[in-house]
């Protein structure tokens, strides 16, 4: 990139949010904050004050309009701190001034959560009063829905006192098994100081010797520290199994979904149809295989026609290698900024004038923060503020392909935020399983119109690419879930070791993949993998494939129904917080508990298959 491009690669402008951390507004925001705090505080001591002594004059309808108007200001007040305090932080992480303001913030929104206890507890207490309060002021209907979540969520927690404790026992227990697997492998590292991350990233070599020099010695690593690991996660999953017991759920399935918003008739609909796809997806890993060994770019000499766990995101050989390296290849060109900021804006503007819009203005009111610098956290990500309802978007931008593909996925994300202009801060809080909804959406877009214009060699490649993501979120994350079921299983009846760890994985891959893979596979993935070692969220993997195949869904839907699915699509987005998964799709028009919404969804990938194995 020459130095014209590098110089116009934007930092961020914060000035519409605070002039910095010292500034008179943002430690006003910091003290309003903070009094928002105490009286939210205040208010739940009288109402529990009015509830011990049985007081009939408790207006409690009138107590929760009043509580809720100012927890929202609250939400509203902290999320915005919270967001300036770590994109601040992160573009500058040696800044001690950043680091201790940082941990402040973080302080508050502890003490801002043990208001959220100590509220469910007054709502159950009160809860035969809720239909006045909606009869009373109409205008807090939507609400309805988070009160009735958090009384459910109340049937599952057990005394206050055990919570507490729970809460105490878990950083030495649960939470320290999960950093202990954390602080094995960020330590992990051969013979010649390479980190154990950084062996992984061989996996994407275009040295196919590389790539299995590095698959057999994760492997190594992994099975020398395989008895810590395999305790971790042991005494992990123990720990949840009891107190998912205390907490009454019947399953950490049933927990996960619940947290989720989503129900299990919906999940076993997705699950059956990726299932169903499995055969297509193995016909996929075969023909790469193929390819690969055709081009002598792969270090395997299995007979098998699958193709070997190190190679599954081995780069495609060139068929012509004097045409990839030329500027008319999208994959290979080097990308200006500028380039960057027309092509995305005319690729939203494809889908809609108001997401056109959007990312326009999002360029040109400095909200993305793209140069590389020291001191910078690396990827990309998108933070929301509630203060004039903006965003910021960081990115390392580098000219590449897969960094304009970044730029559409974060700006996605703002554009949702967008969308929930209207609602109050309460709700701009969403499940996993739609967190990535508006994000994925906006890279289709520009995946499938890349696809459609390249060249035959690009597509193809730009095809393998997205199988490669595709089938890592939906047959990975099918292994990972078998997987995981199959421990909880098997972890209720009694302890596990690293040899019981071993077989679960080697089942799971072979239900998912089955002949896709060769020999050659990776029966220590269960020790890589951290979304494992999570003591808050089970089963942190289906919500990745339902985010993917919703997204592929809604743009599957969007091709149907062309330009008036966009006024749609953004009041889907705009609901993702106040509603469940099923309903939010049912108030737009489709069911989501059949098979055939899944189906459509995941009907792009089988062509791009077709297309891939001709």
């Amino acid at each position: 990139m020459n130095t014209n491009d590098l110089n116009n690669i934007p930092l961020w402008n914060l000035d519409s949010l605070f002039a910095s951390i010292d500034s008179a507004e943002y430690k006003a925001a910091v003290n309003e904050t903070e009094t928002l705090r105490k009286t939210c505080e205040e208010f739940l001591e009288t109402a529990d004050r009015f509830t011990r002594e049985a007081n009939s004059n408790f207006d409690f309808a009138q107590w929760l309009k009043t509580y809720l108007e100012t927890e929202d200001k609250l939400i509203a007040s902290a999320q915005t701190l919270s967001a300036y305090a770590y994109i601040v932080y992160s573009t500058d992480t040696t800044n001690t001034e950043y680091i201790n303001n940082l941990s402040k913030i973080d302080e508050l929104k502890n003490n801002i959560h043990q208001l959220e206890i100590k509220f469910s507890a007054i709502l159950v207490s009160h809860q035969i009063y809720l239909e006045e309060f909606y009869n009373r002021f109409p205008e807090y209907a939507e609400y309805k829905f988070l009160l009735e979540e958090i009384l459910e969520e109340s049937k599952h927690l057990m005394s206050p006192a055990e919570e507490k404790l729970a809460g105490e026992l878990s950083r030495t227990g649960g939470n320290a098994w999960g950093l202990l697997q954390e602080q094995i492998i960020s330590n992990l590292h051969d013979e010649n100081g390479k980190t154990f991350n950084e062996i992984r990233n061989d996996a994407f070599s275009n040295d196919p010797a590389v790539r299995k020099e590095a698959w057999a010695k994760e492997i190594n690593l992994l099975s020398q520290n395989r008895i810590a690991i395999a305790a971790a996660l042991n005494n992990l999953k123990g720990e949840t199994v009891s107190l998912n017991k205390r907490r009454r759920w019947n399953t950490a399935l049933d927990r996960s979904l619940f947290t989720s918003r989503l129900s299990r008739k919906t999940l076993e609909a997705m699950i059956s149809v990726i299932e169903d796809s499995l055969p297509e997806w193995r016909k996929y890993w075969q023909k790469k295989a193929q390819l690969l060994k055709e081009a002598g770019t792969t270090a395997s000499t299995s007979s098998q026609k699958g193709i070997a766990f190190y190679d599954l995101f081995a780069p495609l050989p060139s068929k012509n290698s004097s045409s990839t390296g030329t500027e008319n290849s999208l994959l290979t060109k080097e990308w200006s900024f500028s380039d960057a900021k027309e092509y995305i804006i005319k690729e939203y503007n494809s889908f809609s004038k108001k997401m056109g819009d959007f990312a326009k203005q999002a360029f040109e009111s400095g909200w993305i923060d793209a140069k590389v610098r020291p001191g910078k956290v690396g990827g990309a990500y998108d933070e929301d503020f509630p203060k004039g309802h903006q965003s910021r978007i960081l990115t390392n931008f580098t000219g590449t392909f897969s960094d304009i593909i970044t730029l559409a996925h974060e700006l996605g994300h703002a554009f949702h935020f967008s969308c929930m202009k209207n609602k109050p801060a309460a709700f701009f809080s969403y499940p996993m399983t739609l967190a990535e909804t508006a994000s994925t959406f906006a890279e289709t877009i520009v995946k499938q119109d890349m696809i459609a214009t390249c060249s035959d060699e690009d597509k193809l490649k730009m095809i393998e690419t997205d199988l490669q993501d595709a089938s890592q979120v939906l047959v990975d994350i099918l292994c990972r879930f078998y997987f995981e079921q199959s421990v909880f299983e098997k972890r209720s009846e009694g302890e596990l070791n690293a040899d019981d760890f071993c077989q679960l994985m080697k089942d799971a891959q072979e239900r998912s993949y089955g002949d896709g893979l060769n020999e050659e596979r990776h029966e220590y993935m269960w020790a890589v993998k951290s979304h494992y070692y999570s003591t808050d969220f089970d089963f942190y993997n289906y919500p990745y494939a339902f985010g993917q195949l919703f997204a592929s869904g809604l743009y599957a839907l969007y091709k149907k129904e062309g330009t008036s699915f966009a006024e749609k699509y953004c009041t889907i987005l705009s609901n993702t917080g106040s509603m469940s998964c099923e309903n939010l799709c049912l108030q737009a028009g489709f069911d989501i508990t059949k098979k055939d919404f899944w189906q459509n969804a995941i009907n792009m990938y089988m062509e791009e298959i077709k297309e891939f194995c001709k």
